[in-house]
């Protein structure tokens, strides 16, 4: 492949991100990415992009799991040291926020998977309509 062609077939990476991440659709940003919680609508109602072809797989729970984690890692240090709660305070605190914080993260997280997959071409997303 040469140079030309390769600048030619390059999709911008950081709005498929960022559109990703608002849980839109990689291509236009518009129209909503999801159906429901986590399913990727097979089609753009917006601009008509196929989405049917994204692999996230367990991408987005790791990256979740790892995000999440730090947080509350985090959080137990800050709050063992400024405040010192009884142990059952702050189990039921970080508990509550370990799976609000994950709730929240994961579709966002599955978004900006399936914009980087749109944005390099891969699984499908290379080839014309």
């Amino acid at each position: 492949m040469t140079d030309a062609m390769t600048h030619e077939n390059e999709r911008p990476m950081r709005p498929a991100l960022m559109h990703g991440l608002r849980c839109r659709c990689p291509k236009c940003g518009e129209a909503q990415l999801f159906t429901s919680y986590l399913k990727v609508t097979d089609h753009c109602p917006n601009c008509g992009e196929a989405l049917h072809h994204h692999r996230a797989d367990d991408g987005p729970a790791y990256l979740t799991i790892l995000i999440v984690a730090h947080i509350i890692g985090f959080a137990i240090h800050i709050m063992w040291v400024v405040w010192r709660p009884e142990p059952w305070v702050m189990a039921t605190v970080l508990s509550v926020g370990a799976v609000a914080l994950s709730l929240a993260l994961l579709p966002r997280l599955k978004g900006m998977i399936v914009g980087i997959q749109w944005a390099r071409r891969m699984h499908g997303f290379g080839h014309a309509a």
